[in-house]
């Protein structure tokens, strides 16, 4: 337990920035996406829906816990708040099963050196969160609260609808925008990254079974979340729900989107800049304890 515990070893403040660079660079891959057309292969398409390699990347090379929980709320912020589009109780859902996916990723690495390890649990952390999503997005057809538009009044087709949509997000975006990227980013970021913004690099030295890591405790939690999750869609999509629309794009045009995406970069810089700040004052402290 103790091992466990020295695993994530960060200040307050570390961990504060983690949050915040985690939430702006996500929101701003997020709003990127949205610049990006979909192709249409006949009934087929295939579009990027996240570039999820960025939160996993995070989660792996610092504090899975904030790292997770920030992109899930830069999402939120910058590709629905800054748009006028926010979904009240049905955001809740996304959240809850996007901060859990990537947080059950960046906790199965140990040794981001590791590309077999680093692989699984990309592929793993987009597994999870696809499977959750259409899990909730069947569980909506079946109860009734959702209609199924391809073929109405036939709830059981949703689970061939849903599972060929998992299929290609998985395969389309889970590899080319996950997987692929993450496998190549988080060997050659560690060790490197870490000390540019004033933290150490994880551990990778310590050993971990993997009994120890997915615990029954963390899998009741899960269960619980995920529970959550489908209850805050329901209450969505059931009526119960407080929504706020402004809908900038159909206003100002879709140019306003550069705002978001300008104001998350903005984000981005200024926490780079404060760890780099940061960084300085530590080596300076480190300098003065040496002479003395």
């Amino acid at each position: 337990m103790n091992q466990l515990k020295d695993r994530y070893v960060l200040t307050q403040s570390q961990k504060m920035m983690v949050f915040i660079l985690s939430m702006s660079l996500y929101g701003l891959s997020n709003m990127i996406t949205e610049l990006i057309p979909a192709i249409h292969l006949g009934p087929v398409e295939f579009s990027v829906e996240y570039f999820a390699f960025i939160p996993l990347t995070l989660c792996m090379l610092f504090h899975p816990l904030y790292a997770a929980i920030g992109a899930a709320l830069g999402e939120v912020i910058f590709g629905e708040i800054m748009l006028g589009q926010f979904g009240g109780f049905g955001e809740l859902e996304k959240f809850i099963t996007f901060s859990l996916a990537m947080f059950i990723a960046g906790s199965l690495v140990n040794n981001p050196k590791n590309k077999r390890q680093v692989g699984i649990a990309a592929i793993t952390g987009v597994i999870i969160h696809q499977a959750l999503s259409s899990i909730v997005d069947i569980g909506k057809v079946w109860i009734g609260v959702e209609e199924l538009e391809t073929v109405p009044g036939l709830a059981e087709s949703v689970v061939i609808v849903e599972g060929f949509a998992f299929l290609n997000d998985v395969l389309f975006s889970g590899i080319l925008f996950a997987l692929l990227p993450t496998l190549y980013l988080v060997p050659r970021l560690y060790g490197k990254i870490e000390p540019l913004l004033g933290m150490k690099p994880r551990n990778n030295k310590m050993k971990y079974s993997m009994g120890s890591i997915v615990t029954p405790k963390l899998i009741l939690v899960g269960i619980a979340l995920a529970c959550f999750a489908f209850f805050f869609e329901y209450l969505s999509e059931a009526g119960f729900n407080v929504e706020w629309e402004a809908d900038f794009l159909e206003t100002y045009g879709d140019w306003f989107i550069w705002v978001s995406i300008a104001a998350a970069a903005f984000i981005a810089g200024i926490t780079l800049g404060i760890m780099q700040i940061m960084k300085k004052k530590n080596n300076a402290g480190n300098e003065e304890r040496i002479q003395l």
